[in-house]
């Protein structure tokens, strides 16, 4: 007999992207196995990511650690802010954001308290829209031991294909 819960449990995860696989450290979670080494999304180290309840809203995890140290000793806002970009599209598609690649046409971020390394970083990801183009509209903060760190803003745009190594940048 299936329970309600069962039945929950099964849509969460069929919200999950296709691409992912579930993470066997962290049950409910997801996480994308195939960052080519030495990638900028590689140095980002571990990102974890899981549809939420709500449908539209997702939650990602990062783990900070000293190699994201500034000089102030706090996670350095340009890692943070990678760590948002790729939140935006991790979460995006454990928000039904449509399959396809997208790329970041502009991404805004408010900073609202230091971040700490040591200890998880997650940001809540809400699909605020999708136009009949291929615009994506998120936004979403980030929180650490359940206190708010950060606000953000972003769109993405669906694009055909990766260019590959074009040299246009």
């Amino acid at each position: 007999m299936t329970t309600d819960i069962d039945k929950n449990k099964a849509d969460i995860a069929a919200r999950a992207p296709k691409s992912a696989t579930p993470d066997p450290e962290n049950p409910g979670w997801w996480h994308w196995s195939d960052f080519r080494p030495g990638s900028f999304a590689s140095r980002t180290g571990r990102l974890i990511f899981r549809p939420l309840h709500e449908v539209g809203h997702a939650q990602v995890r990062m783990f900070p650690d000293e190699t994201m140290l500034n000089m102030g000793g706090s996670m350095y806002g340009g890692a943070v802010m990678s760590f948002i970009d790729l939140a935006l599209f991790a979460g995006g598609r454990c928000c039904s954001m449509p399959e396809g690649h997208y790329v970041t046409l502009d991404c805004s971020t408010h900073f609202i308290a230091r971040t700490r390394v040591g200890t998880p970083l997650d940001a809540f990801v809400r699909l605020v829209g999708v136009t009949p183009g291929g615009m994506v509209h998120l936004s979403g903060h980030c929180e650490q031991d359940g206190k708010a760190t950060h606000s953000f803003t972003g769109t993405l745009k669906k694009v055909r294909e990766p260019r590959g190594d074009d040299d246009r940048g």
